[in-house]
């Protein structure tokens, strides 16, 4: 990796050489990205991904035991070798994503954006089902769009809403606001209720931040309700898993089951591969594997992973104060919604405190396309978050840098 830069030096009184473009070593470059990046923020997710790694292998042996036949046996270890392959891959997609800059970063959650969102039209066509639900693409693994397309929403709303800055008359909001109803429909065949959830909230807090006036927030949220009641009339999949979450039943019983489980380990827990409830819970090393580590690991131990997920969305927010550039104010802001978002739901819903999403635990789940995306979302994050420590920012209130014009304008 090298990148041209100039040097002059004296030639006598008043007198320059031409500039010499000077190779910058890929030495140069790294030491450039370790002085701009926000360790803090690579530590938090560190730390959740060795908890991960402990967590999946805590869960693996569940999920093998249900898989297997009275023919066929599954290894208990699967999951978890599994696992560390993608968790390496993301880890490195992660390392290598963070060292682009902001317009390289912008550039590419646009592209791959605008391919996911492509590749959504024909999920229902050609995807792979499994527990009732076409959500997958088969491309020699199993890739879900829409994993992928939330980062590059993220950023593509970002992008849209910046505009603001060259033209305040462009209805913006209406353009993202477009988006977000066709990515929800989009979502609601595979049928994927979940997400779309997800994706109203990024779109939610995004708009908001983008200066919508305090009067439409009503509006909004009024919008928001009305939805999900159109959704409970005349969408099975939302019936069912309200009727579920609000009154139980055999049908769909996952979060009895795994509320059971998060609190049979007491505050101290079980121990590693102890745990006994975990053994009839679905999805073990996926959905519900904040419960397995309830169950081995204790209370304690949950809570102390909500105060990381915390720590991590409260590093980034004030990574964000005094940031002088909208789009990357909206785009960070964007993406730490997705994957606090995400992870606060799939907590909730271990807890019996929300409907069951089919969403995974961040960083900490077993998953192939879904750690890439979570790891993709992470990369871009911190390539948006890295700033120079030597540079002055201009700082002032969020409506002043909504307000401001980009010279020229």
């Amino acid at each position: 990796m090298t990148a041209p830069a100039y040097s002059s030096a004296p030639r006598g009184a008043g007198n320059f050489l031409p500039p010499v473009p000077v190779q910058r070593r890929w030495r140069d470059a790294l030491r450039i990205w370790w002085r701009e990046i926000d360790k803090v923020l690579l530590l938090l997710i560190g730390l959740l991904m060795a908890i991960g790694i402990v967590a999946v292998a805590a869960a693996s042996p569940a999920s093998a035991d249900q898989l297997s036949t009275a023919k066929e046996r599954v290894a208990d270890f699967m999951f978890f070798k599994r696992h560390i392959v993608f968790q390496l891959m993301g880890l490195t997609l992660m390392i290598g994503l963070s060292f682009l800059n902001r317009d390289q970063a912008r550039r590419l959650g646009i592209l791959v954006g605008a391919v996911m969102l492509a590749l959504l039209f024909v999920v229902p066509i050609i995807g792979e089902e499994k527990n009732g639900a076409k959500r997958w693409i088969n491309v020699g693994m199993s890739l879900q769009p829409s994993e992928f397309l939330k980062p590059g929403f993220a950023i593509i709303c970002a992008w849209i809403l910046s505009w603001r800055l060259r033209d305040p008359g462009l209805p913006v909001v209406w353009y993202v606001t477009g988006l977000m109803g066709l990515i929800a429909g989009l979502l609601m065949l595979q049928p994927n209720l979940g997400d779309a959830i997800l994706f109203g909230g990024i779109w939610l807090v995004m708009v908001l931040l983008a200066g919508v006036a305090w009067q439409r927030i009503g509006g909004l949220i009024g919008a928001g309700v009305g939805a999900l009641g159109l959704a409970y009339v005349f969408y099975d999949n939302a019936r069912h898993r309200i009727d579920g979450f609000l009154g139980g039943g055999t049908a769909f019983d996952q979060v009895d089951l795994a509320q059971r489980t998060i609190t049979a380990g007491g505050w101290t827990g079980t121990g590693l591969w102890l745990g006994v409830r975990k053994m009839n819970l679905p999805e073990a090393h996926t959905d519900y594997i904040f419960s397995v580590i309830g169950e081995e690991f204790g209370l304690i131990t949950c809570g102390l992973i909500v105060l990381l997920y915390c720590a991590l969305v409260l590093r980034v927010l004030l990574r964000l104060v005094g940031e002088d550039n909208l789009f990357a104010l909206l785009a960070a802001t964007g993406l730490i919604t997705q994957f606090g978002g995400q992870a606060f739901i799939n907590m909730l819903v271990n807890l019996k405190l929300f409907p069951s999403k089919g969403m995974t635990l961040p960083l900490i789940s077993y998953g192939g396309s879904s750690t890439l995306a979570v790891c993709f979302t992470l990369g871009l994050l911190l390539a948006i978050t890295r700033r120079n420590p030597f540079l002055a920012r201009e700082g002032g209130s969020l409506r002043d840098l909504i307000e401001r014009k980009e010279p020229g304008a």
